[in-house]
Formats: C-alpha cells, structure tokens, sequence
C-alpha cells in the first residue's frame, strides 16, 4: 500500500531573515507616563487638600461660628433643629393666675453629653434662651400660660480663655448678649456686667440655673 506523502513545511518564521537594507525600527522609551506619576499625584492633591482644610479651620478667632471678629455675637441660625432643647421656664404673673413670660432653652449639640461628662460646660458651649410673652386662660385642664409673641433672645457662650478681652460683651467666663426679636444680629447690651446681676445667685453651676434643665441631669 503507498502512503502518499505530505509535503514538507518550511518553518517560514524561524528561517526568514531580513535583508540587510531592512532597518528595524528603534523603540522608543517609555514615558513614566500617569502608572508611575500617580502616587506623586496624590501626594500632591493631599497636600494641597490638607492645607485648605487647615486654612478653613483657622478662621482667625475661637467662636466663628457665633460671633465675629470683635466679639460681637449673634442669635445662631436654625438653632431650633440642629440644638438641643435643655428645658423652659415660666416666669409667674405679678398679680394673675399664670405666667407673665416663658423661656425657653436651647444648648449647642452635645451639651448635654458635655456638661454629664465633665460637669460644667466646655468652651465653645451655646445656649440660646427665647423670651416670649404669654396668654392665660382657663381650660380643660385648669388655668393655663401659652406662648404668644417672641420678645427676643437672651445668647450666652462658655469662654474660659478670655477670647475677646476688648470686648466688654465676654467676661466672667462668658459672652453675654441680649437680642430683640427683630434684630437677631445686632446685640442691645453694651457691658456683660448688664446681665451678670442675674446670673449671681447661680455661680456654684458655672452662673447657669442648671437646676431647670433636667436633661444635664439624667
């Protein structure tokens, strides 16, 4: 039986051999291209990112967030949903039934958790007191006080460091400031000491009346 032969093939690839006027071409080096340059690249983009945290953080005096440079304060925006409500007040009639004004009392977040941790108030604490005026009258559940118009906010700040030392506003290891309710920026009070004859009686608790806010308590 004849077994037909394939025909032998030629391995093309390892005999080829290019003629001598072919060239090859010279490869080029790599670039460091964006693979090597990218860990500089974020070292870079860090560096600048922490620079202008540490800039927006160092707004050139403690209590930005509240007053401004010189000391002046202000009633804090939205207080009623990002502050903690530390409790009210109702201040009694002269001569009625009922009570002629109701406070109530705002604290920065945390001041709660601050004041039961370290029991007294750290620096940087703010707490926001309205003042409003009231209406009385009987109902089902007797004689009742109700709070009708704002009359304005009373704001204090915990300073240990004395801040502001220009500034009669701060002292005795507060800001003080008292504002009508159509000017929640501009204060009415000229000198700390306005409100300080009020607060004496409670200088034992740091001169808050921390008795009427249960939740400093719990």
């Amino acid at each position: 039986m004849l077994v037909q032969k394939s025909p032998e093939r030629t391995n093309t690839a390892a005999s080829y051999s290019p003629s001598s006027s072919t060239k090859r071409q010279a490869i080029p080096p790599r670039s460091p291209g964006l693979k090597n340059c990218l860990p500089y690249s974020i070292l870079l983009a860090a560096c600048l990112l922490s620079a202008g945290l540490a800039t927006a953080a160092e707004p050139g005096h403690p209590y930005a967030a509240i007053s401004d440079a010189a000391g002046n304060l202000h009633v804090p925006a939205n207080y009623r949903n990002t502050y903690q409500f530390l409790g009210s007040w109702a201040v009694a009639a002269d001569k009625d039934q009922g009570a002629k004004q109701l406070h109530v009392v705002y604290a920065s977040p945390n001041t709660g958790k601050s004041y039961k941790k370290l029991g007294h108030f750290p620096d940087g604490t703010v707490l926001v007191k309205e003042v409003f005026d009231t209406s009385t009258a009987g109902m089902t559940t007797g004689t009742v006080s109700h709070a009708t118009t704002l009359k304005g906010w009373f704001v204090m700040v915990k300073d240990s460091k004395h801040a502001y030392p220009q500034s009669k506003l701060w002292g005795d290891g507060w800001g003080w400031s008292w504002f009508d309710a159509n000017q929640p920026n501009v204060t009415t009070t000229k000198d700390h000491n306005e409100c300080l004859g009020c607060h004496q009686p409670a200088r034992s608790s740091d001169l808050v009346y921390v008795q009427g806010y249960p939740t400093l308590a719990e």
